[in-house]
C-alpha cells in the first residue's frame, strides 16, 4: 500500500513506525503533507535569516515569531485546518521573498530557501519531496527529527512567553541556525552536538517562559483547587495560554459566567494573579484525552488555547472555539495576533445561554510546587531527607495518553513506598494525583510544579537540591526519572536534562518510533536512556 504520508512525531504513532495513511491523532493525509511543506519553507526562511544575520542586519521580531508560531501549528494535536496550514505557508514564501531581496548575495542557498510559488495547486507536489522519508540515511534522519521535534518543543515555550510582550533573540537566533543547519549535509556526529545544544537552548526557552509568566502572574504558590461545579454556566478553558485565560477572566466579570480550567490550564489556580478574579471556579475534567466525553457533560462552550484538541464530537462541536495556533475545520476560531486584545463576547454570550455543567467528581487538588514554593519549603524537604523520612524523589513528568499500557504510571505511583515523593509536571500527572498519596510531615507525596511547559521547575529544584547537599554531580541526587512522553514539548524536557547532564532517564510507554537502532544506542551509551518494563521491575531499578 502507497504511503498517503508519513509521520512519527508522537508516541502513538501507528504500530510505533509511524503513520502512513491517516494520523492516529486524526490529522488527514493532505494536512500532514502541508504541514511538512510549512517545515521545509520555515528552515528556507531560518536559512536566509541565518545569511542575513552573518551579514550584520537585523532580523524583524515578526519573523522570529512567524517561525515559531510555524512550528508550534505542527505540534501534535495542534491544527488540524488544512487551509491554516497553506495560508501559512504563502506567508512565510512571502516573507521570504523580502527577506531575500536583502541577501547580498543568495549564492549557496538551498531550494528551500530559493523556493517560490504561489499556486496552491503546486504544493502537494512538492510536499512529496521534503517530507520526512526524503533524507534516506536512517541514522541521520532519525537524529535531525530528534531536533526538528525538540525545536518545536522549544518554540511553544518561546511563543507562549511572546504573548507575554517577552523575546529572547538569542533563542531565536538558535532555532533559526538550527532550522538551517538541518537542510545541510550534516555527519552523525555534527548532528548529535546540535542534538545536546538544542537541549541547550531549550533550558533558555524554559527559563523564558517561567520570567514571563511569573513576571506578569506571580510566583505559582501551593493551592487547593476544587474539582466541583458550581450553579452557575460556565465556560471550559484548556490548553495552555495564560493569557488568553487572562483576558477571558477579565471579559467574564459581572456576567454571571464561572471559568473552569481543563487539562494543562489546571495550574493556572496556583498564579496568585488568578486568585482574584471571583469567578475562576476549579477544574472540570482530566487530560486531553477525555475531552470528548468529558466537554459533552460540561454543556457550555470550549476555548481551546493550545495544542491538545482533538476531533470534536458532534455533542459540543457547536459549542467549542479555538484561536491562537490551534485550529479544526469547521470549528470557530478567535482571531488576535500577539499584544492584541482578544474578543471572546461570543463565548461568553452562549454561555450565558448555557447549562451549569454537569458535575463528574468531587474534592480538590493540591498543587503548586513550582521552584519558588519548594524552595520557601526547603530546610523541611532537606530536613526529611537527613533524617531518612524521604529516602527519594521520582520525576514522573510528561504527558497523558490514551494507550492502556500508560496505566502503567498510576500502578508505579501506588506501588512507590511511603518515604518517596512524586515530581511532576504535564498531564502525566493526571495518573496519579487524584489517589490521595498523603504527605510526609507535611510535605505533599504529590509535588506538581504545573503544565509541561513548568518542567523547568524541575530542572532547578534537582539544582537546588545538589547545591544544598554540596554534590558535584546532579546524579548523586537521590532522585530518578520516569518520564512519560507523548509529544515535541516532552522531546524538548528530555534534551534538556540531557544537556544538564542527567543521567538514567526511564523513557515510556515506548521509546520514540524516530529514534533509529544506533540513536538509541548513543542514547543508552552516553545517557543511560532506558525503556520501561514492569512496575516491580522498574520499582527494582528506580528505587532499590
Amino acid at each position: 500500500m502507497d504511503n498517503k504520508m508519513f509521520c512519527f512525531q508522537c508516541q502513538e504513532t501507528a504500530r510505533n513506525i509511524g503513520c502512513t495513511q491517516m494520523g492516529v491523532c486524526g490529522k488527514d493525509p493532505e494536512t500532514s503533507n502541508m504541514m511538512d511543506l510549512l517545515i521545509w519553507v520555515t528552515k528556507g526562511l531560518s536559512q536566509v535569516t541565518t545569511r542575513l544575520r552573518s551579514e550584520g542586519k537585523t532580523i524583524p521580531t515578526e519573523v522570529n515569531h512567524m517561525v515559531t508560531f510555524n512550528l508550534f501549528s505542527t505540534i501534535t494535536n495542534a491544527n488540524f485546518d488544512e487551509l491554516v496550514i497553506v495560508e501559512r505557508i504563502l506567508l512565510t514564501l512571502a516573507t521570504k521573498k523580502t527577506m531575500l531581496s536583502q541577501l547580498t548575495s543568495k549564492e549557496g542557498l538551498s531550494p528551500a530557501a530559493l523556493y517560490e510559488a504561489t499556486d496552491k495547486s503546486l504544493f502537494f507536489d512538492q510536499a512529496k519531496g521534503v517530507g520526512v522519508m526524503s533524507e534516506t540515511n536512517e541514522d541521520v534522519r532519525s537524529l535531525k527529527e530528534l531536533i526538528t521535534y525538540g525545536l518545536k518543543g522549544v518554540s511553544a515555550y518561546s511563543k507562549h512567553a511572546n504573548v507575554l510582550i517577552k523575546d529572547d533573540e538569542k533563542l531565536d537566533t538558535f532555532i533559526q541556525s538550527a532550522l538551517a543547519d538541518l537542510l545541510e549535509d550534516k555527519s552523525v556526529e555534527d548532528l548529535i552536538a546540535l542534538t545536546l545544544e538544542t537541549g541547550k537552548y531549550g533550558v533558555s526557552g524554559m527559563a523564558l517562559l517561567d520570567g514571563a509568566n511569573t513576571a506578569a502572574y506571580g510566583n505559582p504558590e501551593m493551592t487547593h483547587v476544587k474539582l466541583g461545579v458550581g450553579t452557575n454556566p460556565g465556560i471550559l478553558i484548556s490548553g495552555h495560554d495564560l493569557r488568553d485565560l487572562e483576558m477571558l477572566l477579565e471579559q467574564t466579570q459581572g456576567t454571571g459566567v464561572d471559568i473552569y480550567t481543563h487539562s494543562e490550564m489546571l495550574p493556572a489556580h496556583y498564579y496568585p494573579a488568578f486568585k482574584k478574579f471571583p469567578n475562576f471556579y476549579g477544574n472540570y475534567g482530566n487530560a486531553w484525552w477525555k475531552q470528548k466525553q468529558e466537554f459533552a457533560s460540561f454543556n457550555g462552550p470550549i476555548l481551546m488555547t493550545t495544542n491538545c484538541i482533538v476531533a470534536p464530537a458532534d455533542s459540543y462541536k457547536d459549542r467549542i472555539f479555538t484561536t491562537g495556533a490551534t485550529g479544526f475545520p469547521g470549528v470557530k476560531h478567535i482571531a488576535g495576533e500577539i499584544g492584541e486584545e482578544k474578543d471572546f463576547s461570543e463565548i461568553i454570550e452562549l454561555a450565558k445561554k448555557s447549562p451549569a455543567p454537569t458535575e463528574l467528581e468531587t474534592g480538590e487538588i493540591v498543587g503548586g510546587f513550582a521552584h519558588n514554593q519548594v524552595f520557601a519549603l526547603a530546610d523541611k524537604v532537606v530536613d526529611a531527607v537527613k533524617s531518612g523520612a524521604i529516602k527519594r524523589f521520582i520525576v514522573m513528568g510528561g504527558c497523558d495518553g490514551r494507550s492502556k499500557s500508560r496505566d502503567y504510571y498510576t500502578e508505579f505511583a501506588k506501588a512507590l513506598p511511603q518515604d518517596t515523593v512524586i515530581l511532576t509536571a504535564g498531564c502525566a500527572k493526571y495518573k496519579y494525583i487524584k489517589l490521595n498519596l498523603g504527605d510526609i510531615g507535611g510535605i505533599p507525596r504529590v509535588l506538581d510544579a504545573g503544565q509541561c511547559n513548568d518542567s523547568y521547575s524541575l530542572a532547578l529544584i534537582a539544582l537546588k537540591l545538589k547545591e544544598v547537599f554540596e554534590l558535584d554531580d546532579i546524579n548523586d541526587l537521590p532522585i530518578s526519572y520516569n518520564i512519560a512522553w507523548y509529544e515535541q514539548k516532552a522531546v524538548i524536557v528530555l534534551l534538556a536534562l540531557l544537556s544538564l547532564g542527567v543521567k538514567n532517564i526511564h523513557l515510556g510507554p515506548t521509546l520514540p518510533a524516530f529514534l533509529s537502532p544506533n540513536v538509541v544506542n548513543v542514547l543508552v551509551e552516553n545517557f543511560g536512556i532506558a525503556g520501561i518494563s514492569s512496575v516491580e521491575e522498574d520499582l527494582k531499578v528506580m528505587v532499590g
